[in-house]
């Protein structure tokens, strides 16, 4: 077998051997094609991750819907329990109390104390809502603030919460 100066056998008899033999040599690797598929596989898959991750910081609108929603519940639990339930807020969050005849009691449970979401500002003068034991509240208003977006949480006088921009 003859062989080219650098040692290897002659490319025109090494084809002739394996076009006799029958075998086809196979280079291995990955194509360009097979790799832009994968690459495009794992960006999509990147991209779905990072948009389903929720906001470490969301929107003064929910924080707004939370506190409308736990103020119709204590409005609730007022015409349920047939006492006075108040709820107070001011900067660092509200909290929540009935009244019994004698005393007002702090409530717990879902109406534990609850401190404004990171970032989001109230007023800093305390205000008080009471809700009677038939529903009806004196008019109120709550704005919470953070960076440039604002709502305020209305209570009209028949005890009515809702949201306001």
């Amino acid at each position: 077998m003859r062989t080219s100066a650098t040692g290897r056998a002659d490319p025109a008899q090494a084809a002739s051997r394996r076009a006799a033999s029958g075998s086809v040599q196979k280079r291995s690797g990955f194509t360009l094609v097979e790799l832009m598929v994968t690459i495009t596989v794992i960006g999509l898959a990147a991209g779905a991750v990072v948009l389903s991750m929720p906001d470490p910081h969301p929107a003064v609108g929910l924080e707004a819907e939370q506190f409308a929603a736990r103020l119709a519940r204590a409005r609730e639990e007022a015409i349920l329990i047939n006492q006075p339930v108040a709820v107070e807020a001011d900067a660092g969050g509200y909290r929540f109390s009935s009244f019994d005849g004698a005393d007002w009691t702090p409530l717990t449970g879902v109406f534990a104390p609850r401190s404004w979401g990171e970032g989001v500002s109230a007023p800093a003068a305390p205000t008080r809502i009471v809700f009677d034991p038939t529903g009806i509240a004196d008019p109120a208003r709550v704005r919470l603030s953070r960076d440039s977006q604002f709502r305020t949480v209305s209570i009209d006088g028949a005890g009515e919460v809702s949201i306001n921009d």
